[in-house]
């Protein structure tokens, strides 16, 4: 035995404590960090998230339960005063249903995609458990209001091809717009003829068959009259007494009327206004002379009616002076004659028409005053579909 080693031998126990006291600390204190750090990881974990406290509450729970190993005893130890009154506290608090925790993530995700969408679409709650994504196209145009039903049906099918109107519009004629003159036949069942008829007025007269043909005798008195405005032109009725003979027919004049430009033409020409004189027989048909207004000349006749023209619409204004149709009539009174219709709705057929050749001539500010009122109530040209066409020597 060496000398050194008998000292070793011979060294009390104290000494051999404090060589071995720097390693068990060393040793305890890695040993305590390691559980500080499995705490703290432990504690993020579990930590609740704090936009839904009914989702963190779930979480809390569902740690604790997986806490306790399927193999543990049945007999656990008794917890402490402040770990029971925590679980007793909790568990008097009333626990989200399913149906609650499923809502909650439904709303947070109609969030989300309402902020991804943006303007481009919409989301909507539907039935439970149902979000319905609502999206807007730039390609369709929206539904304007124009104060008719049919206004906002559907112009084109899904495919892109037009649609056929179906049902008739209702609404007042005019002569542009919704209820156009292209319109007309679909405005109303009674002016299905507007659309579906085959000898409409008026036409361009062409080619007609020149014959000896009888004169129209005109039976035109100096009568009463009265003034209107009905909203499509200015209308003249007048007192009983006026007619004419054709063919052997005598008519009775109801009314006469004005439109801008003149409905009728004459191998393709068209003049500033024409007037209309609306006759009836005994039996309800139609006559209708038309004389042809160009620029020119005052015409007395016309001037007496705008003096008396009404200031609202129509209200009907008894003039007092009596008028007499011969001023309104040309010199030469030879005609165009064919079967046509009213030029306007309900467009019925079956009329008697008589077009004076000559022209009547009306001044600028003659024409100019009509204007202001109805710069332009003329229906557009009619196929003449073979009709015939007469006209005098």
């Amino acid at each position: 035995m060496t000398a050194e080693k008998a000292k070793q031998e011979a060294a009390p126990p104290e000494a051999a404590k404090r060589r071995y006291t720097p390693k068990l600390l060393i040793v305890a204190g890695a040993s305590a960090g390691l559980l500080l750090v499995g705490v703290a990881g432990a504690a993020l974990w579990l930590w609740p998230k704090a936009p839904d406290a009914a989702e963190a509450k779930a979480a809390r729970l569902a740690a604790r339960r997986a806490a306790v190993p399927a193999s543990a005893p049945a007999a656990l130890p008794a917890p402490t005063p402040v770990a029971a009154a925590a679980s007793a506290a909790e568990a008097a608090e009333p626990q989200p249903s399913p149906a609650v925790v499923a809502e909650a993530s439904l709303e947070r995700l109609q969030r989300r995609l309402g902020e991804v969408l943006g303007p481009k679409g919409a989301i909507e709650a539907g039935r439970s458990g149902e979000l319905r994504l609502l999206t807007r196209s730039s390609s369709v145009a929206p539904v304007r209001d124009v104060g008719n039903k049919a206004a906002a049906e559907p112009t084109s099918t899904q495919d892109g091809r037009p649609t056929q109107a179906a049902t008739p519009r209702t609404g007042p004629w005019s002569y542009s717009g919704l209820g156009g003159p292209q319109a007309w036949g679909r405005l109303k069942p009674e002016f299905s003829q507007c659309a579906a008829g085959r000898r409409q007025s008026p036409i361009d007269i062409r080619d007609g068959i020149a014959l000896d043909l009888e004169p129209v005798q005109f039976d035109y008195q100096p009568s009463g009259f009265s003034v209107i405005d009905n909203g499509h032109t200015v209308q003249v009725n007048l007192a009983p007494g006026n007619s004419i003979e054709v063919n052997g027919k005598r008519y009775a004049l109801q009314q006469f009327h004005f439109h801008r430009p003149s409905e009728e033409r004459i191998n393709g020409r068209q003049f500033e206004m024409d007037a209309h004189l609306v006759h009836k027989d005994a039996e309800g048909r139609l006559a209708v002379v038309a004389v042809l207004l160009e620029r020119g000349a005052a015409q007395p006749l016309l001037q007496t009616v705008w003096n008396n023209l009404p200031l609202e619409k129509n209200e009907e204004f008894a003039a007092r002076a009596p008028i007499d149709l011969n001023q309104l009539l040309p010199t030469d009174r030879r005609y165009y004659t064919y079967m046509g219709s009213l030029t306007t709705p309900p467009c019925s057929e079956g009329v008697l028409w008589l077009v004076m050749q000559q022209p009547v001539p009306m001044s600028a500010q003659q024409i100019d005053i009509f204007s202001r009122l109805y710069p332009m109530n003329a229906r557009p040209i009619q196929q003449a579909a073979g009709r015939m066409i007469k006209q005098s020597n």
